[in-house]
């Protein structure tokens, strides 16, 4: 579903990415680790289309996110829950949003009420939203389309524990619907939870990849990815 074939990126002679290469295969949740800095973003932006790879290529359901007929009903896309309009109510958003992908308003509802932003909190303008509601809105704008594929950039920054379970629960419904889902994070433990497979990477190389089970839980996945920075780190660029 999603794939990355040597993707290399650089900015003014720095390698931000460097031969990354794996994929995000369909009914699945990939975690995206790696420290701040590490290339995760930079990534995700190629894959959805904001930005060029220097080399090699990133698809999404085969293809270049731009070569994609629909994007939005394809593929959602959560990389920054700020960028919204500060001055329109979740509800204006969304509905925007679903007016551009050509969808009926009560999809709006529904996804209002997927997130818990339904009632006065969709009403509310978002500049008046804590962070945790911006990304609950961002969640809601993703999955307007009802995508096959979700790229979410650190989506549990600002959730309470409450909004963090919901949203391991909602993950792993849409993965067990089929969806495709690349989750970026650097936090171990969250990513634990909701992910079947996990991607490392530091100083923008993929360091290691596999299964959760192949990792192994709790302190073996830490000792794991702390000892691949590390080395990152140490190692010339």
């Amino acid at each position: 579903m999603l794939e990355f074939h040597r993707v290399t990126k650089t900015y003014n002679a720095m390698k931000v990415l460097d031969d990354v290469s794996f994929t995000v295969p369909p009914g699945t949740v990939t975690g995206f680790l790696g420290p701040n800095g590490a290339g995760k973003s930079t990534a995700m932006r190629i894959l959805a289309g904001l930005s060029r790879p220097t080399s090699g290529s990133a698809t999404v359901l085969g293809r270049p996110y731009a070569e994609l007929e629909g994007p939005g009903s394809q593929v959602g896309t959560l990389l920054d829950a700020g960028a919204q309009h500060p001055g329109r109510s979740g509800r204006e958003v969304l509905t925007l949003g679903a007016m551009m992908l050509g969808l009926p308003r009560s999809r709006v509802d529904e996804v209002l009420e997927l997130v818990g932003l339904s009632g006065k909190e969709g009403k509310r303008v978002v500049g008046g939203y804590s962070l945790g509601m911006r990304q609950r809105l961002g969640i809601a704008h993703a999955l307007l389309g009802r995508p096959k594929a979700l790229i979410l950039d650190e989506p549990a920054n600002g959730l309470d524990p409450q909004g963090i379970r919901w949203m391991r629960e909602l993950l792993r419904g849409l993965a067990g619907a089929g969806c495709a889902v690349l989750l970026s994070s650097h936090l171990l433990y969250e990513v634990e939870q909701v992910a079947d497979r996990i991607v490392m990477i530091g100083g923008g190389r993929v360091l290691a990849q596999g299964t959760l089970a192949e990792f192994g839980q709790g302190r073996s996945l830490e000792r794991t990815f702390l000892d691949l920075t590390a080395q990152a780190d140490r190692s010339p660029a």
